[in-house]
């Protein structure tokens, strides 16, 4: 009788009368336990007042019943279609949305709604997924940053290949730590692509030469790129390298002379087929012939055998505790003990990653300085 009597007032009430009213319905109906009968009144009315012609009533009903598991589905599912205003607080708070219908939201909605449904709580892999597919760069900058979305290495990778060019996106996916290795190359190389086209870069030092500079910073950005990838991705990292030509003899001479030994192994049992774990304790201490023959069969040339033998010797002693040393030592004991022996463009290299490490040393400790 109350419904019957509510549903007859509802008509001519005014509307601030109506939204207060059916916001106390809601809150009734999804709080109380009243009968089947009265409860089934109750739903009704709710999915009546769906063809409230004022969007103040489904805002307050949208408002009572976001957050609740026993709100009707069908009421739910309305308000998640309805205006921004209101499906955006359903979309946003509803525990009864299905991941089937957070994915119809991402590809019909917004950017405004595929940003509040990338803010869930929690969010699925499927819905990462749709949101790193069609979503806008605010809902994949709001799913980035949401630590309760779960994100597939695909859907990386996705996001890198469609809105890597974007900046505020290429910042957020670098920052994260769940980024794949592959994922952090494109980024490397879209960044060089954004810079040589820059209108600045490209007026100060005309086209060659912003390609020349730029080319030879994503060359030197690799090594450092090496560094923020774990263990277990070097090989994923190796052969997108190896697939964009950029797995090249000057790298391994950089990464083996910065001590990342682990990543000459994994390029090498990438270049010959050989198990990773065998390759990584023969250089770790095997004999320098059976290591040369592997440098052959991975195709490194014979000239790079004194260089990378040295390193790999002289970093065995740092890891043992024979030996004190870091990247700029390394390369200056190897241009010390092998420089005379190698040809200009190797002693050019070296000196280069000497060089290198001396100014990245000595910011650190102009900045430690700084900050005493």
């Amino acid at each position: 009788m109350i419904v019957e009597f509510f549903l007859k007032w509802v008509r001519t009430a005014p509307v601030t009368e109506r939204a207060a009213a059916s916001a106390a319905l809601a809150r009734a109906f999804c709080a109380g336990r009243p009968n089947f009968d009265d409860r089934c009144a109750a739903e009704a009315a709710l999915t009546f007042l769906l063809d409230d012609p004022s969007p103040r009533v489904r805002m307050a009903l949208a408002d009572a019943l976001s957050m609740s598991r026993n709100a009707p589905l069908q009421v739910i599912a309305a308000l998640a279609a309805d205006q921004p205003e209101i499906a955006g607080m359903v979309i946003a708070r509803s525990p009864l949305l299905a991941d089937a219908d957070l994915i119809e939201r991402v590809a019909l909605g917004t950017p405004a709604i595929q940003a509040m449904v990338a803010a869930r709580p929690t969010v699925s892999i499927a819905v990462s997924a749709a949101i790193t597919e069609l979503g806008a760069s605010e809902a994949v900058l709001a799913l980035l940053a949401n630590e309760g979305a779960e994100i597939a290495p695909l859907s990386f990778r996705r996001v890198a290949e469609r809105l890597g060019s974007c900046g505020t996106v290429r910042e957020a996916l670098i920052r994260d730590p769940r980024l794949p290795a592959d994922c952090r190359l494109l980024l490397l190389m879209q960044l060089g692509e954004a810079l040589k086209t820059a209108p600045l870069i490209a007026a100060s030092m005309g086209k060659l030469w912003a390609e020349a500079v730029v080319h030879d910073a994503c060359t030197r950005a690799v090594p450092s790129l090496i560094d923020t990838v774990p263990n277990a991705e070097y090989p994923a990292l190796v052969e997108h390298l190896r697939l964009r030509g950029q797995l090249t003899e000057s790298l391994l001479v950089r990464a083996v002379a910065a001590g990342r030994t682990d990543f000459l192994a994994a390029a090498v049992a990438a270049l010959t087929g050989t198990d990773g774990s065998r390759v990584a304790t023969l250089l770790a201490g095997g004999q320098q012939r059976a290591i040369v023959a592997l440098f052959r069969k991975a195709g490194i040339s014979a000239a790079l055998d004194i260089v990378l033998l040295q390193a790999l010797a002289l970093w065995c002693e740092v890891e043992t505790g024979r030996r004190i040393a870091g990247t700029q030592e390394i390369a200056y004991l190897l241009l010390q003990s092998c420089g005379a022996k190698l040809s200009p463009e190797l002693v050019a290299l070296l000196k280069s990653i000497h060089l290198d490490a001396l100014r990245a040393n000595a910011r650190q400790h102009a900045l430690a300085v700084m900050a005493a």
